[in-house]
This record gives structure tokens, sequence and C-alpha cells, in this order.
């Protein structure tokens, strides 16, 4: 396994984070079954009941420079409780789309926060200065999380679906 650096969350919780390899499939397939379907609606914006081959391979076969994604695991049991990604975009190399799924019973606890953190350090690292993010409208928390990056904007909206971008700060000495 990756370095599994531990984080000690708001909430005095400690959690594992480390990045995401291929050989995290049943990790990732175990981790979304623990989302309800709100939360599966707000990450994937359907219902969607199960991952495909495919869409477990998009999830877990990264090159960690245009598609990168950090797991966290409890320190306890090692279970996978939430993930943050970017994918580089193609037409401007220097933004990012990002997505963050955490654990129904791990939101509020400051996870998403640690899993931002992190992403935005790796994002950093390859020379990325702007995520952008499609939200559900109503996805305050995750509306709030992106909000604490810096000032955002409203990029595109068609229906429930906001796209939001911020540009991230440069890192200080």
């Amino acid at each position: 396994m990756p370095d599994e650096p531990e984080v000690v969350l708001l909430s005095g919780e400690e959690v594992l984070i480390r990045p995401v390899v291929a050989a995290d499939t049943d990790a990732m397939v175990a981790s979304f079954e623990r989302l309800s379907l709100p939360s599966r609606r707000s990450r994937f914006f359907t219902g969607v009941q199960r991952l495909s081959q495919t869409h477990l391979a998009y999830l877990t076969q990264l090159d960690h420079h245009n598609h990168e994604a950090i797991a966290a695991a409890t320190a306890a049991t090692r279970e996978g409780i939430g993930v943050a990604r970017f994918v580089r975009s193609r037409e401007r190399p220097e933004h990012a789309e990002i997505a963050i799924a955490i654990a129904d019973s791990w939101q509020g606890r400051g996870l998403g926060s640690a899993l931002l953190r992190r992403l935005v350090q790796r994002a950093r690292e390859e020379g990325i200065t702007r995520f952008t993010a499609d939200v559900m409208a109503d996805n305050r928390a995750m509306l709030a999380l992106i909000r604490k990056l810096g000032p955002t904007e409203v990029v595109h909206q068609d229906g429930p679906i906001v796209t939001v971008g911020v540009d991230l700060i440069p890192a200080t000495g």
C-alpha cells in the first residue's frame, strides 16, 4: 500500500489518507455500498445502484497526474470512508474538475475538508490552478466545502446542477 499518513479530524477521530490505487476496486465497491441513495444522488446525480466494471476501472486506474484520487479510511479498521478526486481538463490543463464522496456516517466531521486539503496539495504539485465542480444546487455541504478554498463563481447552471469554479490560492512559504 502507498503511504498512509494519519490525520486527526476536528472531531478528534483518526483517519488514514492516501492515493487510490488499482487494487482498491473491492474497497471502492464497499465504500459505494455505504452511501445512502441521497448521497449517491449528490455524487453521481442519479440513484445508481451499483458501479459497473468500466466505472470501477475509471475510479481506480489512475495516472496520478491528470486523474488523481485520494482515499480516506478509518485508522482503526481501515474501512473506506471517503474519496476526493480531480480530473484535469483537456482543453485547459491548468483546470481540473473535482468530486468528493463521504460515507454518510462520516459526513459533518471534517473529513471532506481534510480530503480537499490533500487534493489541493496534489493539484498544486501537478500545476493545477483552478477547480470546477458540478454540484446539485441543494447540496449545501459540498458548496460550503468548495467555498473554503476561496471566492467561488457559478460557471453554469443546468436545472438542479450548478457548476462552480474557484481559483486555487498559491501555497505560501
